[in-house]
C-alpha cells in the first residue's frame, strides 16, 4: 500500500500550468512544509514535500491555496529520479495528490470575518464540498477535545 497524509503550509503559490491537446488537463504543482513533530537541536525543524495534483483538483488548488495555506492532503508517494547534466542519478520523491482540504478556516489564517468555512475540501471521488459550518472552538480547547460540561452522562445501549 502507498499512502500519505500530510498537514502542512504551501511554502508558495501554487504552478498551474495547461496540457496542450484536444482535452486540456491542468496540472498544480505546490510543496508542503511539515512541521516535525519532535525538533532535536541543530536538524531542522520542517521537512518539504513537492506535490503534484491534476484536473479540478488542480483548478482548485489554482483557486483557493495560495503561500501560508494550512491544508491536510492524502495521496501517494512516486519516485521523481532524473539523469543531471552531468550524467550522476539524482533521486527525489514527489507526492501525488488524490485529496485536498483546508486544515483551518479563513478566521485562523487570518482572513475573514465570520465563522463559516469558505473552502472546504476537493477530492477525486465526490467533489467539492465547500461552504460548512465552522463552529468557533470552545474556550481552552486548544488541544483538539471537546469540553463536555460536568453533570451530562450518557445512557448506553447496553448498559
Amino acid at each position: 500500500m502507498n499512502k500519505v497524509i500530510l498537514m502542512g503550509r504551501l511554502t508558495r503559490d501554487p504552478e498551474v500550468r495547461y496540457s496542450q491537446g484536444a482535452s486540456q488537463t491542468s496540472v498544480a504543482r505546490f510543496s508542503v512544509a511539515v512541521d516535525r513533530r519532535f525538533k532535536r537541536d541543530g536538524e531542522p525543524d520542517a521537512d518539504f514535500f513537492n506535490c503534484t495534483a491534476f484536473g479540478k483538483q488542480a483548478e482548485f488548488i489554482e483557486k483557493y491555496l495560495h503561500k501560508g495555506t494550512k491544508i491536510v492532503l492524502c495521496g501517494r508517494v512516486q519516485n521523481d529520479n532524473y539523469t543531471n547534466k552531468d550524467g550522476q542519478m539524482v533521486y527525489s520523491v514527489r507526492i501525488m495528490v488524490d485529496e485536498i482540504e483546508f486544515a483551518e478556516s479563513k478566521n485562523a489564517s487570518g482572513g475573514g470575518g465570520d465563522n463559516y468555512n469558505n473552502g472546504g475540501s476537493y477530492n477525486n471521488g465526490g467533489g467539492y464540498n465547500g461552504g460548512g459550518y465552522n463552529p468557533p472552538a470552545a474556550s481552552g480547547a486548544g488541544d483538539g477535545f471537546m469540553n463536555i460540561p460536568d453533570g451530562i452522562e450518557e445512557e448506553l445501549p447496553f448498559n
